[in-house]
């Protein structure tokens, strides 16, 4: 790395987003934080040009709360068009995309949502290095409050090696402030996820217990989610070329709580 650089973070107020901007800001590089709470909007292109004025490289972490597959693959496909487009514009060098691991053959939901993300992402003029994360210790309590019904929790089947939305922030901030990207971005995409296999519920026990909840935790697979096989058989784990960065999830919670 020679010197500083301007990034914008898109997506900077969220658990990814705020740890990478405080990340890049303490090695004294400039960071200009895009979300809509800083008048920027990715989906309609709005405040798009004047954010990105100066910028060396673009880290989308951005993400959005439906589920709805739909809902979801617009407000990716739209931002990436609108990025690429303000993008060249302004003169970016380039643009690094957090996403999942193992979401290759994912048919519904988020996750193919995001499998969407990664090709309107490639498709654009700008160079594009894309990380992919599994996924993250901040996850579990609301997993666990969503499948919440009175004395019973369901959570999904689901291998996984759950990772700090720090850890994930530290790696991005590593590529960013690395060399450019000089080909294509071709699969295997790099990978971060925690040290240790884990399981949805297992992990959801111990928040429980963490919480006082007395709440019996149940693991499911849901005959209606024609991706839930995948969760169940392990296509969520990380690969040997993974980065592995602690904590565990145990260590984390006792951390965070």
């Amino acid at each position: 790395m020679g010197g500083t650089k301007k990034f914008a973070v898109v997506g900077a107020t969220g658990r990814v987003g705020r740890h990478v901007v405080e990340l890049l800001r303490a090695e004294g590089h400039r960071v200009v934080s895009v979300s809509r709470s800083t008048g920027v909007d990715v989906v309609t292109g709005e405040g798009l040009a004047e954010a990105l004025r100066g910028v060396d490289v673009i880290i989308d972490v951005a993400s959005t709360p439906s589920p709805d597959q739909d809902e979801a693959t617009k407000f990716f496909t739209s931002a990436a068009r609108n990025l690429h487009e303000a993008g060249q514009a302004a003169g970016v060098r380039w643009m690094l995309v957090v996403s999942i691991i193992g979401i290759d053959g994912a048919k519904a939901g988020y996750n193919a949502a995001k499998l969407a993300h990664e090709r309107a992402a490639l498709a654009g003029p700008l160079p594009v290095r894309i990380l992919r994360a599994a996924q993250f210790d901040e996850f579990v309590e609301p997993y666990l409050r969503w499948g919440t019904q009175g004395e019973v929790a369901y959570l999904p089947r689901m291998r996984t090696q759950l990772v700090a939305a720090r850890a994930v922030a530290a790696e991005l901030a590593a590529m960013a402030t690395g060399p450019a990207p000089t080909a294509p971005a071709t699969a295997p995409f790099p990978e971060v996820a925690g040290p240790r296999e884990e399981t949805m519920a297992g992990a959801a026990r111990l928040v429980a217990a963490r919480r006082g909840l007395q709440v019996e935790i149940r693991e499911v697979v849901d005959p209606d989610d024609p991706d839930a096989g995948m969760y169940a058989d392990g296509a969520l784990l990380p690969g040997a070329h993974a980065t592995l960065a602690g904590p565990t999830f145990e260590e984390w919670l006792t951390e965070s709580h």
